[in-house]
């Protein structure tokens, strides 16, 4: 059930296919989620009233809201694991990394695409919604299951252990291993993941505006950015890299 190295090599267009699916759904679910919701919770409610359209940005914004989380966890892992890592195509098992919020789940990164799956997802249609985080967690699990086997492959014991100790995806409430020596490196946290955070901005301006024109130019110059400070970061980390 694990994922291949091809999968895991284009994880990046895999999942932003994963989202193009999602919204392709509107083609035969005219209905949006977060209509649906507020529908199925309060009937009655007029949605082109000035109530209805209120608890509509209600939802949005909690949507946003769950973006912007999941932007800052991974954000908080980036900064211990390193952006050479963390967007790399390529799969790194050489070195455990048990700092920051690796103290208390296994896999971070791939738990904070749960809620942005979710939280991106308002903007879908009911099938579009259901499929969009259904397909997130299955893909994430199949990717967790292959880092997971190259761990314990080169690490062998210690990594055995810390798997024992700490949760894979349910976040344990305190850390369950000792802090160890990593620092985190916030600034080149906060440059990689800016796609994410633009992607909370992109639902909250959803959410105040209704602007769907404006929405979508915010989703577009999240992939900029995205590409932009990923190759600006790389190019840097591998100067700083000592010569023979």
């Amino acid at each position: 059930m694990r994922a291949t190295k091809l999968e895991f090599e284009m994880r990046f267009w895999i999942i932003a296919a994963l989202f193009s699916l999602a919204f392709s759904f509107y083609y035969f679910d005219q209905v949006n989620s977060a209509v649906a919701l507020l529908h199925l919770i309060a009937p009655s409610l007029d949605l082109d009233s000035a109530r209805g359209l209120m608890w509509l940005r209600v939802v949005f914004g909690c949507g946003a809201l769950a973006v912007f989380l999941a932007a800052l966890l991974r954000t908080w892992a980036t900064a211990y694991l390193r952006t050479e890592i963390v967007h790399d195509t390529s799969q790194h098992s050489e070195s455990l990394v048990a700092d920051g919020p690796f103290r208390y789940v296994r896999n971070p990164l791939y738990l904070a695409n749960l809620p942005m799956a979710a939280g991106v997802g308002v903007m879908a249609s009911r099938t579009g919604w259901l499929f969009l985080v259904a397909g997130m967690w299955l893909f994430c699990y199949r990717l967790i299951l292959r880092e997971e086997s190259g761990l314990i492959e080169a690490q062998g014991e210690p990594y055995r252990n810390y798997m024992k100790a700490v949760p894979r995806l349910w976040p344990a409430l305190r850390p369950r291993v000792a802090a160890g020596p990593a620092k985190p490196r916030w600034g080149q946290a906060i440059a990689a993941e800016m796609f994410f955070w633009l992607y909370g901005v992109a639902v909250l301006s959803f959410a105040l505006t209704l602007n769907f024109k404006l929405m979508i130019a915010l989703f577009v110059s999240s992939f900029v950015v995205y590409f932009a400070a990923v190759y600006l970061l790389k190019k840097r980390a591998a100067q700083s890299k000592p010569t023979a």
